[in-house]
């Protein structure tokens, strides 16, 4: 999966808008406004950040090279992903929305009525 199927796959999901509140080189996924995933576009291979529980992080960091501590976040609930290929598209789409549920369950009820998620 590259970069440009991750971007598609990530606004692919309800409600979901992109932004770039870090300027126009840092590409930020928001649910309600809620951050859920970030990405540099210009970096190689091309990397993106995603929010994670933090006991599933740990063992998907064990498990894959291409995990790692999320860049530049708490270290503890995101993950970095390099996508350089070696992760499963089916992977990387299923941790795209692990981190786009844990956002939306931990939005408000009221919230998730009226963004209805």
């Amino acid at each position: 999966m590259d970069l440009a199927d991750v971007c598609a796959h990530c606004l692919s999901l309800p409600q979901v808008e992109e932004t770039t509140p870090f300027g126009p080189d840092v590409l930020v996924y928001k649910v309600a406004g809620k951050m859920f995933a970030l990405a540099i576009p210009d970096e190689f291979p091309a990397r993106i950040n995603l929010k994670c529980d933090p006991d599933r992080a740990m063992e998907l960091r064990d498990q894959h090279e291409s995990i790692i501590p999320g860049y530049h976040m708490n270290k503890k609930h995101w993950n970095t992903l390099i996508l350089d290929g070696s992760l499963p598209s089916k992977l990387v789409r299923e941790l795209i929305e692990h981190s786009y549920q844990l956002v939306v369950a931990s939005l408000p009820a009221r919230t998730r009525k009226e963004w209805r998620l």
